[in-house]
C-alpha cells in the first residue's frame, strides 16, 4: 500500500445525497422536540451547517431558523474554535428546544464551544467522525476519521485520479 494525503481518502458527497441525509436527518428529529415533540428553532453552524439546517427546517416546518458562525478552519487547517457571530440571545436561551445543526463533527471542538455556550441544545449533523461523534445526539452517516468529505459547495467538476493509481 501506498502512503496517501488525508484529502485522497475522499468521501464526495452530492447535492442530491447531501439532500437525502438532511431529509433522513429531520426524519429522525421528528417529534423528539420537548415541546410535544416540536422544536422551536433550528440553528445552523456556518457555514457548513447552513444547507442542512435550511432542510430540516423545510421537512418539520420550524420557521425560526437562525446561525452561529464558528470558524475552526483556515482553509484545511484546524485552528482555535470562536464564535464570531451568536444567534438571537432571547430565542435561545440555554438552548432547551433548539436544534443546532451541522453538516459534520470532526473532531467535536466545534460542538464543544457551542455547547458550553447552549447546553440543553440538541445536536445533530449529517456526518460524524469517531473523534466528535459523542458530541451529537443525532447522525445519519459515520465515517472514518481519516476521511476527508467533499461537500457539493467545495467541488468543481473535474477530472480525479482513480483512488488505486492509474493503469
Amino acid at each position: 500500500m501506498t502512503d496517501r494525503l488525508p484529502h485522497e481518502k475522499g468521501f464526495h458527497i452530492s447535492w442530491d445525497q447531501m439532500h437525502r441525509d438532511a431529509r433522513a436527518l429531520a426524519w429522525r428529529l421528528d417529534g423528539k422536540g420537548p415541546d410535544d415533540g416540536a422544536w422551536k428553532a433550528v440553528v445552523g453552524i456556518t457555514r457548513g451547517g447552513m444547507v442542512p439546517a435550511m432542510i430540516v427546517a423545510r421537512e418539520l416546518d420550524i420557521r425560526v431558523v437562525d446561525t452561529i458562525s464558528v470558524k475552526s478552519y483556515n482553509h484545511q487547517e484546524r485552528a482555535e474554535a470562536k464564535v464570531i457571530k451568536s444567534p438571537q440571545q432571547d430565542m435561545m436561551g440555554d438552548g432547551t428546544g433548539v436544534l443546532i445543526v451541522d453538516d459534520l463533527v470532526d473532531t467535536g471542538k466545534t460542538l464543544e464551544l457551542v455547547r458550553q455556550l447552549y447546553p440543553k441544545a440538541h445536536f445533530a449533523t449529517v456526518y460524524a467522525k469517531p473523534l466528535g461523534r459523542a458530541m451529537v445526539e443525532t447522525f445519519i452517516t459515520e465515517v472514518s476519521q481519516d476521511t476527508w468529505i467533499f461537500f457539493p459547495w467545495d467541488m468543481a467538476l473535474q477530472y480525479v485520479q482513480p483512488y488505486r493509481g492509474v493503469e
